[in-house]
């Protein structure tokens, strides 16, 4: 089984959620740049929540499925279509063997993420499949998919495997898919001048009460510079009240630096280790999905929360995550029924 990459479109990496544990020897946890779409495709993919999926960037793949092929769409909207039909996103969908996917420019959002049951034929790196194209690690050779790249597919899941043989005889569509979705608020928000909840970072006293201010109330504008390693913001200068020399700290996604020239940058997936700027804010867990799904040219605002709001909203959405994969694992179950009825 596998799938053969025809259009990478502008960047379609394989990303998973990162490689932990190695940052103190300097390599960096990468991995996707909106986890909880990554997630909540493997939960519909029948996979565990960990695994490795194909990551695409402001503009989608085509892409040719060897095999009925057990997939989920989750994140930004880029118009995935099989012979003119529109593929759905955020829910189980069964692709016939032949099918061409195509996937558009994003209509919303800035990246999606397209699981495979089972997952892709890679071996881990220190412990992740996810790409890291500085170094050249991980994913598929180190490097972004192009054309021509063909990924073999594992074994998916024996509660995976009988959803495969669905029927197909009485469907007039190259695919089929599952009523039951994803709750809108359980998804991203692809807003395009959204609010990001932000914690005080640890130099925050250190800035001018002005400069302060404006952080929590001017807008800041995404600039093109953004990659996976961080956004550049615009917005008004952000200042320190006297210059000084920062000693390097570690940082992590969502670390909120301000350089010499007081625009804001926000640390993302691919972020370095440490960082010797000051740090103003950090962004909370549960709105960094918010964050990578802006595009350039978008402003966000942010606005301050406590560590312990912060928390609360994590487990929160923990708890929500929990229910998600129950009533996930229930729809696949009934579907597989069907599928075994049907033999």
């Amino acid at each position: 089984m596998s799938i053969k990459i025809i259009k990478p479109g502008m960047l379609l990496t394989i990303q998973d959620l990162g490689r932990k544990g190695y940052q103190k020897y300097g390599i960096i946890e990468s991995g996707s740049m909106d986890p909880l779409s990554l997630r909540l495709a493997n939960i519909l993919a029948g996979n565990a929540q960990d695994e490795a999926a194909l990551e695409m960037t402001l503009l989608g793949p085509t892409i040719y499925f060897e095999s009925n092929t057990l997939i989920a769409i989750c994140g930004g909207d880029f118009s995935a279509s099989i012979d003119g039909y529109e593929v759905p996103l955020w829910r189980p969908v069964l692709i016939q063997a032949g099918s061409i996917l195509k996937m558009g420019p994003a209509k919303s959002g800035a990246r999606a993420y397209l699981a495979v049951a089972g997952g892709f034929g890679i071996d881990k790196q220190m412990g992740s499949r996810s790409t890291y194209l500085r170094a050249g690690i991980g994913g598929f050779e180190g490097r972004a998919l192009k054309a021509g790249d063909v990924l073999e597919l594992r074994r998916s899941t024996s509660l995976s495997q009988s959803i495969l043989h669905y029927p197909f005889k009485n469907e007039q569509k190259p695919f089929v898919s599952a009523s039951q979705t994803i709750a809108a608020q359980m998804r991203p928000n692809f807003a395009k001048n959204p609010v990001i909840r932000v914690t005080k970072g640890t130099n925050f006293h250190l800035f001018t009460k002005e400069s302060q201010d404006l952080f929590f109330s001017a807008p800041f504008k995404v600039l093109p510079q953004s990659d996976r390693m961080g956004y550049r913001l615009e917005g008004p200068p952000i200042v320190l009240s006297e210059q000084q020399e920062m000693l390097s700290e570690a940082v992590s996604f969502g670390t909120v630096q301000v350089p010499a020239n007081g625009q804001p940058i926000v640390l993302m997936a691919d972020h370095q280790t440490t960082g010797g700027y000051p740090k103003i804010a950090h962004v909370v867990s549960v709105d960094l999905p918010i964050m990578a799904q802006l595009s350039l040219g978008s402003e966000v605002y942010f606005e301050e929360i406590s560590l312990k709001k912060a928390q609360e909203l994590y487990i929160n959405r923990e708890r929500d995550m929990r229910i998600i994969q129950y009533g996930i694992n229930q729809l696949l179950k009934k579907m597989e029924v069907v599928s075994n009825d049907s033999h």
